[in-house]
């Protein structure tokens, strides 16, 4: 796949664990929790009696629905790593004793599922194991390949912050939230504004640090082997290495422009879904549904600074009438604080506020996932946009556009070569779809993401109704207490990998892990 002008290279170190989570029989609490005592330090075990025990399960609870789930079943303990060896120590521990692992590096996980179980059977309690220690960064920019190091544990906000201080001229494509954990991220794939120049975050891990599930230290892809490389850019679930960076002009440029739905906001989305996909590779033009008014934010990571953005608009998208207004010119570390943070009013926070890894539990969420591969009427989006909010407090939709890179890398869209994210050629954008409440959705069950999600059925991409494993979603199928056969899991499993990577990773999860040690609500099942 060729990807000009790419400069440097991430190291995402600890990445690990494979993407699955939990135990054998005869599990053993108390002989678990005396394994970790005698192999890691006292003050890196969290009990529950511990006076830190739930402040620090708290700390990265970003979902207030996964609050109270959280409090009510807590893990045995928090194990909270300061080195490699301390991440070999829980995986033997657990496998040992019985007891479950979940890894958190940012508690983004939409269904909590990297902090919390779900399973009711009482033989099988968990640990957890958090990696907010474990995030040290370091960018070698002097190199002709320049080269970040990262542990997984590390925020994106923290590696924006690395890079772009080391050097202004180069960039890493990953998400739009700050306090998203490295690991999860490219574990699960990592879309985002760049993507459509640079690929997806996996597409540029060029190496990786994991433990396995013996507890056995595995460096680099020679030390994995290609298959579990492959695997875990991409396969879901938490853990990882080296990664390339990418270069970008000394300024770039981000624009938005909000149109109401008496504005013609329907007619613009409509036409937006084949302009998006096609514009150069240098620019990006999302969209943001809030309140019914709908933003379309563009970044420009080319020469010639907004001049040259809002020509190319001009040409490609008149429609919108974008104007030098609605355009600013920044540096790349100051458009990750200035996209982020100006969504809630707050455009000159600075860049400094990327480092916050201690937000508050925010409030009550339900998300789900689209792709769509042939345009959306403009009946069907003047519903879209004013679908009624029931009970919620509100409802919000992210398009994230692909093609450009994501569409000419790979000429099969099952099989693409750098790792298990399938959504490649053919798609045009994919839908996250955000629930806002007030309050417990099971006392005030989703409504307005469920009646939208069932209308758009029809609509979007099919056989099957794709998905994004980073916005996880438990509705679509779940292992019952973590146990599930390869044909009763490919009910999610294809939705999130497609049919042949699917195969492909429980085959492999078969090799590594033959005694699915690893394994949670939607973990990869085995084939022998």
């Amino acid at each position: 796949m060729a990807r000009t002008g790419r400069l440097a290279a991430l190291v995402v170190s600890c990445i690990f664990l494979l993407y699955y989570v939990a135990a054998p029989s005869m599990a053993s609490g108390a002989g678990f929790l005396q394994c970790l005592k005698t192999s890691i330090p006292s003050n890196l075990v969290l009990t529950r009696g511990s006076p830190s025990f739930e402040p620090v399960l708290v700390s990265s609870i970003r979902n207030a629905e996964q609050l109270g789930p959280a409090k009510a079943n807590p893990p045995l303990s928090i194990v909270t790593p300061t080195n490699y060896s301390h991440v070999q120590s829980a995986v033997r521990c657990s496998a040992r004793h019985g007891v479950r692992l979940r890894v958190r590096s940012g508690g983004h996980d939409y269904e909590g599922l990297s902090y919390r179980s779900t399973f009711t059977h009482d033989h099988e309690p968990f640990a957890v194991v958090d990696l907010f220690n474990l995030r040290h960064i370091m960018v070698d920019s002097v190199t002709p390949t320049p080269m970040a190091y990262v542990q997984s544990g590390a925020t994106l906000g923290e590696l924006y912050y690395a890079i772009g201080k080391q050097d202004p001229k180069l960039a890493f494509p990953a998400g739009l939230c700050p306090t998203i954990g490295v690991g999860g991220h490219l574990s699960g794939g990592g879309i985002g504004l760049m993507m459509r120049k640079y690929g997806i975050s996996a597409d540029n891990v060029i190496h990786a640090t994991i433990v396995d599930a013996a507890g056995n230290l595995l460096e680099g892809r020679e030390a994995m082997g290609e298959d579990l490389f492959w695997a875990i850019r991409g396969g879901g679930g938490g853990s990882f290495g080296i990664v390339q960076l990418s270069p970008v002009p000394p300024k770039v440029v981000f624009f938005q422009v909000a149109k109401t739905m008496a504005q013609g906001a329907a007619r613009l989305v409509s036409k937006w879904q084949t302009v998006a996909p096609a514009l150069p590779d240098d620019l990006s033009l999302r969209v943001l549904v809030v309140n019914r008014t709908v933003r379309f934010q563009g970044l420009y990571i080319g020469d010639g600074g907004c001049h040259e953005a809002l020509k190319i608009m001009t040409q490609r998208f008149p429609e919108l009438g974008a104007t030098a207004n609605d355009c600013r010119e920044m540096s790349w570390l100051e458009s990750t604080a200035y996209v982020y943070f100006g969504q809630f009013g707050n455009a000159s926070t600075p860049v400094e506020a990327l480092l916050n890894r201690t937000f508050p539990v925010g409030s009550f969420l339900k998300h789900k996932s689209d792709y769509v591969k042939t345009p959306i009427p403009e009946a069907s989006w003047e519903k879209i946009l004013s679908w009624p909010f029931g009970g919620a407090t509100d409802g919000q939709l992210m398009l994230e556009p692909h093609g450009g890179s994501m569409g000419a890398a790979f000429k099969d869209f099952e099989t693409p070569g750098p790792g298990p994210y399938p959504h490649r050629r053919g798609v045009l954008y994919n839908i996250h779809y955000i629930e806002v409440y007030s309050e417990n959705l099971s006392t005030n069950p989703p409504s307005w993401i469920t009646g939208l999600y069932d209308f758009m059925e029809p609509l979007v991409s099919s056989n099957p109704r794709s998905a994004y494993v980073n916005y996880r979603d438990l509705d679509i199928g779940v292992n019952k207490d973590g146990v599930a056969s390869y044909e009763s899991a490919k009910v999610w499993g294809e939705r999130y990998f497609g049919a042949a990577n699917f195969e492909r990773l429980a085959r492999i999860k078969a090799k590594v892990d033959p005694k699915n040690h690893f394994r949670h609500e939607q973990s990869v099942p085995l084939i022998f």
